[in-house]
């Protein structure tokens, strides 16, 4: 399958948290169901223009799967549910309405940086993970 073919999953390439959250994907995603970009690079700029999102808020994590781009709580719980089995709990969250999820998100989101700090440049892909990032 030709990697844009996958669930493309775009985040924030210098927030710590965002980071440590695309690395634990990696390594619960055995079946290497999805791909990543940077917010920040050339490819995850193109992808935010191409869904008509802003190309300098890099606030929101994003889903890109079958011409639908999902954002926060919602592009959060997506992946999630195409986790492995025990992850499936998490999909109670939906019950809650996406003003409530995003609010939560959003939280965390605004204070990313002050909580997990930041990076100078976006994470570079270890060479076993590389193929799974979009150029």
């Amino acid at each position: 399958m030709d990697p844009i073919d996958k669930p493309i999953i775009l985040f924030d390439g210098v927030c710590n948290y965002c980071n440590s959250m695309v690395n634990f994907i990696i390594r619960q995603d055995k079946q290497k169901k999805f791909v990543f970009a940077p917010l920040q690079s050339a490819r995850g700029r193109q992808l935010l223009l191409q869904y008509h999102l802003p190309a300098h808020d890099f606030d929101s994590f994003v889903l890109i799967h079958g011409q639908k781009a999902r954002l926060r709580s919602s592009a959060v719980l997506n992946v999630l549910k195409n986790l492995p089995w025990y992850w499936k709990w998490t999909q109670i969250f939906w019950i809650f309405p996406p003003f409530v999820r995003d609010a939560v998100y959003n939280l965390i989101a605004r204070n990313r940086y002050r909580w997990f700090g930041k990076k100078e440049s976006c994470m570079i892909p270890t060479p076993e993970t590389k193929a799974r990032f979009l150029d």
